[in-house]
């Protein structure tokens, strides 16, 4: 029974994904053309013609080459007056709008040779399950942990921000707490579910990851979704906020899990160094890096992974900064959910899913992979 008297109803919040800039024509064919191939990214570029990326590859469309006002008149479509003085100001910017028939995008606008180019990420209407998305079932219980900090790394275009929502999403459906994202810019749209969802986007509704993270403290969240952990100030705001008891996500550039630690700890120096080594010792939850490779009859993009559960021996570890001993660690204890980059390539490639070429140039220790890669996700 609800314990709370009747309230009156409030009228229908505004959806954040319906404005739609005025597109320049040839933007929105080019959009509409990128959505119905299938297409991940769409690329333009003074010199070339518009480029588009499928299952991995770049493929030019049959059309001209842009020219230099081309890019001009399609990128002024998409800004607004503010946006507009970013991008003169500081020479490049990122963005993100709804398209009526390619849904939510990501541009990226930059400049070469003083010219503005352009570089648009598809993020698609809806969340895939994990099952499409081919995560391990860890990645779960990462997303049901009351508190700590769970990390999703590996390199640009590898999906982290998608396996981020992926767990917002979880969260959304299954727990009755607030969760607060900062993201630059929104990809995914997240509405109401159990939880209560509030979005916050860099340069639109807060000035800078660093500033939106020490204030999201004091809104009462119990989960914080930090888009990318950029320096030594987030990272520390990161580490407190998992400390005090809500659940942190965040995505970091690394490659691995390893190298996720050692740039989260190389970022300091002297006693803050030692205090951030505690710190991670104690709230590490988890870290998942990933990549996406070709498939072996390259018509899609496959995921490959290696996980870090922050068992006791792990966080021992940490706490005596060897950070070197984690593969051994992580070889041993596949009981504990701790899966190898080579050891989940090895199961792609067993599977048919990747070729062995793919496996072997993504492999972490050769000698390693063609040895005993059998362990298992």
């Amino acid at each position: 029974m609800n314990r709370f008297a009747t309230v009156p109803e409030l009228p229908e919040s505004p959806d954040i994904t319906a404005v739609t800039p005025s597109l320049h024509p040839y933007l929105d064919r080019l959009l509409v053309e990128a959505h119905e191939s299938g297409a991940s990214d769409l690329h333009l570029i003074v010199g070339v013609p518009p480029a588009f990326r499928i299952t991995g590859e770049i493929i030019l469309a049959n059309a001209d080459a842009l020219a230099g006002p081309d890019c001009h008149a399609m990128t002024e479509s998409l800004l607004n007056p503010v946006q507009r003085r970013k991008l003169e100001q500081e020479w490049e910017l990122c963005i993100s709008i709804h398209h009526p028939t390619a849904g939510r995008i990501r541009v990226t606008c930059y400049k070469r040779n003083g010219v503005t180019e352009l570089s648009c990420r598809f993020c698609g209407e809806r969340i895939p399950t994990r099952e499409e998305l081919a995560l391990p079932a860890r990645v779960d219980d990462f997303a049901r942990r009351p508190n700590g900090l769970i990390l999703v790394t590996g390199p640009t275009g590898a999906g982290k921000t998608t396996t981020l929502n992926y767990m917002i999403d979880l969260i959304n459906r299954e727990r009755r707490c607030k969760i607060l994202t900062i993201e630059d810019p929104i990809e995914f749209v997240h509405h109401n579910q159990r939880a209560i969802v509030v979005q916050q986007e860099v340069l639109t509704d807060v000035r800078s990851f660093n500033r939106a993270l020490i204030h999201a403290l004091r809104q009462d969240p119990d989960v914080i979704c930090v888009g990318e952990m950029r320096d030594h100030e987030a990272i520390a705001t990161a580490l407190t906020a998992a400390e005090t008891g809500h659940l942190v996500l965040a995505t970091l550039h690394a490659p691995s899990v390893g190298h996720a630690l050692e740039r989260m700890i190389g970022v300091f120096e002297g006693n803050a160094q030692k205090q951030v080594i505690l710190q991670l010792s104690n709230s590490l939850q988890g870290i998942i890096a990933q990549e996406l490779l070709p498939s072996l009859d390259r018509s899609r993009r496959i995921l490959a992974y290696e996980v870090l559960v922050a068992s006791n021996a792990v966080r021992a570890i940490i706490r005596d900064n060897q950070l070197h001993q984690l593969t051994n660690i992580m070889q041993t204890s596949a009981r504990d959910g701790q899966v190898l980059m080579d050891n989940c390539l090895h199961d792609l490639y067993a599977r048919c899913l990747i070729s062995y070429d793919t496996a072997v140039s993504r492999a972490r220790n050769l000698e390693r992979f063609q040895r005993d890669g059998d362990g298992s996700r």
